[in-house]
């Protein structure tokens, strides 16, 4: 037998109150593409920032090619050659794409020869970049693209890709998956996380899946069904979100008109943004990120106020209410960014339940909070959505990616709103748990709730959404009936292509 390129062996990391990772072995060959899986919280973040030197383990041994491997920090890694593309970008907006990329590099080589260098790489990829555009100004797509290119230039053994198609439209997928097999047939291995199982069945030569930080199984991807591998990473049935049959009432939320400025130089301004949605009903707006997604949450959220008759809930004008004011009428809202934006990284989750929902849920008297009310509220979030945590006192930053999303959604959804607004529901989010943040959403509306679900997740919007829109440089398509569009349509859509038409509804 041939010697893995990397082979891991034992690796245990413990935190207080978790083990992340226990015992975990595997082995990844050369030129193979090989899927991590595993529920929010399995250890598969823990797992990768081992191999890259961010963390150390507490028991445990790592082979490169035979050889002991232990980087002390990413920088070894990097000259061992493993790269990793995370999930977050970590680029500056003010700064161009060579000087972006020589910030990551140990010894940049003249800005002109780097310039070009990025150019042969990019091109010969099928991943083109101008050298010199400023890095606020590029799409999501594109952005990634700078983050793969400085990872190609090192010519790396391994690569490993955290979520890498949660930003991009359909044909986007297929240039990055034309560029991995690539890499593949020149013999590099790649490390491919991601909650897209039907990604990992198309691309994947093999699978390691985690449960609770101990590696469950193995599976040959393209021999596994979706479900199947799902139910793997969860250890039972997958439970597939019901639609019940719903009628709508009465218009709930009405913009019209709706032309605001970003308030960051790098956002997207909306220009002249009209939707409807009436109770019972469920909006569906696409979009490859940074075409207007956050200036659209933070205007239906009174984060930034418009006129005051461009936005109505039922009949009333709130453009000029601020979020509390809405909060209190029933408009609720969930942004994407979890830290920082819709949780305060430090504060506890009972905390955080106050701070959204503090006014609905009575959480304070006459100027005195009710702390006891409050963690019984945490509490409640808590158990209803399966989120991972010893308790509502940890911090939110404690938290796994998914199980933070989870609370951030069920802190509104048990508000129950009259309007929900939320910006990618299930980012990064398990299958499992991804499956029952839409039946939630769904069971809303079957109460009447109004909801407008951004995604760039097509396959959750075709599942939940009645109507579809894709938003495009701040502009807004005319909604279509989700009953009928197929994936490439909904992909042609979300890039702007074929004169998309702006909705006047």
């Amino acid at each position: 037998m041939t010697t893995p390129l990397l082979s891991l062996q034992g690796l245990t990391k413990a935190y207080p109150g978790v083990v992340a990772n226990d015992q975990v072995s595997f082995d990844i060959g050369e030129g193979e593409v090989h899927a991590l899986l595993g529920e929010n919280g399995a250890g598969k973040s823990t797992l990768v920032k081992m191999i890259y030197g961010l963390v150390k383990p507490d028991s445990g041994t790592m082979l490169l090619r035979g050889q002991p491997y232990a980087p002390a920090e990413p920088r070894a890694a990097r000259a061992d050659g493993i790269a990793m593309v995370f999930q977050h970008f970590s680029l500056f907006d003010a700064l161009n794409v060579a000087e972006n990329i020589a910030l990551g590099m140990e010894s940049p080589p003249p800005m002109g020869d780097l310039a070009s260098r990025i150019r042969e790489v990019s091109e010969t990829y099928g991943l083109p970049l101008d050298p010199y555009r400023r890095v606020g100004d590029l799409s999501a797509g594109e952005r990634q693209r700078v983050e793969i290119i400085r990872c190609l230039l090192q010519d790396p053994k391994l690569l490993i890709m955290d979520e890498p198609t949660s930003v991009l439209t359909p044909q986007e997928v297929d240039i990055l998956f034309e560029t991995l097999k690539k890499l593949r047939s020149e013999g590099t291995s790649i490390l491919y996380i991601s909650h897209k199982l039907e990604e990992i069945r198309t691309l994947c030569d093999h699978a390691t899946i985690l449960r609770l930080g101990k590696n469950v199984g193995e599976c040959t991807p393209s021999e596994t069904t979706a479900r199947d591998m799902a139910e793997m990473m969860v250890g039972s049935a997958l439970q597939t979100p019901e639609r019940s049959g719903r009628e709508f009432g009465p218009v709930a939320l009405d913009v019209t008109g709706l032309s605001v400025p970003s308030p960051s130089e790098f956002g997207t301004a909306l220009k002249n943004v009209h939707l409807t949605v009436r109770k019972g009903e469920i909006l569906g707006i696409g979009g490859v990120a940074g075409n207007g997604q956050d200036e659209l949450l933070g205007v239906l959220s009174g984060e930034i106020l418009t006129d005051a008759d461009a936005i109505r809930f039922n009949g009333q004008p709130i453009g000029k209410l601020g979020p509390t004011a809405r909060r209190r009428l029933g408009v609720l809202t969930a942004p994407e960014e979890r830290l920082g934006h819709a949780a305060a990284p430090d504060m506890s989750l009972t905390e955080n339940a106050l701070l959204t929902g503090s006014v609905r849920e009575s959480l304070e008297k006459n100027g005195f909070l009710k702390w006891a009310d409050t963690r019984i509220f945490a509490e409640k979030i808590i158990q209803a959505f399966d989120v991972r945590t010893p308790g509502p006192e940890n911090a939110a930053r404690s938290l796994s990616g998914g199980n933070l999303q989870k609370f951030v959604i069920g802190r509104e959804v048990l508000q129950n709103p009259e309007v929900l607004v939320v910006n990618q529901p299930t980012w990064g989010v398990d299958a499992a748990a991804a499956a029952a943040i839409r039946q939630a959403i769904l069971d809303l509306a079957a109460k009447g709730t109004a909801v407008v679900c951004i995604s760039q997740d097509l396959d959750e919007l075709m599942e939940i959404s009645d109507s579809f829109a894709a938003l495009n440089e701040g502009r807004l398509s005319a909604p279509r009936p989700t009953t009928g569009l197929t994936v490439e349509e909904i992909g042609l859509m979300m890039g702007g292509a074929h004169g998309m038409e702006v909705a006047h509804v």
